[in-house]
C-alpha cells in the first residue's frame, strides 16, 4: 500500500474511532415508564428498533407512574412514558419535565372471577360495579402503589362514593402483573389497563367483566425532563427517542404488536 493510501486509511480510521467514542459516551437514555408498557411486551418489542435506526440503547426503569414521576422530579432518568394526564399536567406545569407528547392509549377494564358473587358481568358503568362489588364485600385487589392504574382506581372510587375500606379490600403495593396474580389466587376483583390483562390473560382464571366506559380511556404520555433543571441529563438522546416515538414508522410498531392476535396500544401520536 502507497503511503498516501496508508495516510488516507489511518484518517479515515482516526474519523471512525472519534465518531466512536462520541456515540459511546452519549449512547444510553434513561427511560421511566409504566410496569404496562414493561410487562405487556410493547418496549422489548420496538426499542430493538429504535437501537437500529438510532444507535442509543434504553434503560428502561419500570416502576408506577407515581414513582416514575419522581424520578424525574428528582433528574434520576431522561425521560418518562406515563399515563396519568392530571399528574403529568402538574409534572409539566411545576417545570419537571417540557415537551409532553401524546402516545398512545388503549383503556382499563374491571375484571374478575367468572361465578362473579358481585354480579357486575357486562356492565359498562364502572362506579356502579364498583360499589356493587363495596356491597358484597367481594375480594378486590388493588395495585396500592401510585402507579397511574391505582390513581384511576381512586377516582372511581369516588364516582361510587365509597371509601375502599371495606374488609375484602386489599392494597398490595405491586405492579399490575403481581396484582393480577394475586386477584387470581383469591378469585377477586381488579383494575387494570387491557394491554397486560391481554399479556397476562392466558394465564389467569379470570375474565372482562366491565368494560367500554368513558372513564376507563387510558392514554400515554412521553415528557422528556427540563434540561435547564438537569443539564446533565441525555437531553439530546431523549429528545431523539422521543422523536421516533411519535414518527409514522414506531406509531404503525405500536398498532402492530399484538398478544394472542389482540392489539394492545392504539398509537395517537398528533
Amino acid at each position: 500500500m502507497s503511503l498516501l493510501k496508508k495516510t488516507k486509511a489511518f484518517a479515515l480510521l482516526s474519523v471512525l474511532v472519534s465518531l466512536s467514542a462520541t456515540v459511546s459516551a452519549g449512547e444510553i437514555v434513561r427511560l421511566a415508564t409504566t410496569t404496562s408498557t414493561y410487562h405487556s411486551g410493547l418496549l422489548d418489542f420496538i426499542l430493538p428498533e429504535f437501537k437500529k435506526d438510532t444507535g442509543y440503547d434504553v434503560q428502561v426503569l419500570a416502576a408506577g407512574t407515581g414513582k416514575a414521576l419522581k424520578m424525574g422530579e428528582n433528574g434520576d432518568v431522561d425521560l418518562v412514558m406515563t399515563h396519568a394526564p392530571k399528574a403529568e399536567a402538574n409534572f409539566v406545569d411545576s417545570g419537571f419535565g417540557v415537551l409532553p407528547r401524546g402516545l398512545m392509549y388503549n383503556d382499563f377494564v374491571l375484571v374478575g372471577p367468572k361465578n362473579d358473587p358481585a354480579n357486575i358481568d357486562g356492565g359498562n358503568d364502572v362506579a356502579a360495579a364498583l360499589a356493587k362489588i363495596a356491597k358484597t364485600d367481594a375480594h378486590f385487589v388493588s395495585r396500592g402503589d401510585d402507579s397511574g392504574t391505582h390513581k384511576k382506581e381512586l377516582i372511581l372510587w369516588q364516582d361510587a362514593g365509597v371509601t375502599p375500606e371495606f374488609s375484602a379490600y386489599k392494597a398490595v403495593g405491586q405492579g399490575m402483573g403481581p396484582t393480577l396474580t394475586m386477584a387470581n389466587e383469591l378469585q377477586g376483583y381488579a383494575l387494570t389497563d387491557r394491554g397486560t390483562w391481554l399479556a397476562y390473560q392466558s394465564k389467569l382464571d379470570l375474565k372482562v367483566l366491565v368494560e367500554g366506559d368513558d372513564r376507563l380511556f387510558n392514554p400515554y404520555q412521553v415528557i422528556l425532563i427540563n434540561p435547564s433543571r438537569y443539564p446533565d441529563l441525555n437531553y439530546q438522546g431523549a429528545k431523539t427517542l422521543s422523536d421516533w416515538l411519535v414518527n409514522p414508522k414506531a406509531q404503525a410498531m405500536i398498532n402492530d404488536f399484538k398478544v394472542n392476535g389482540q392489539q394492545l396500544f392504539v398509537a395517537d401520536a398528533g
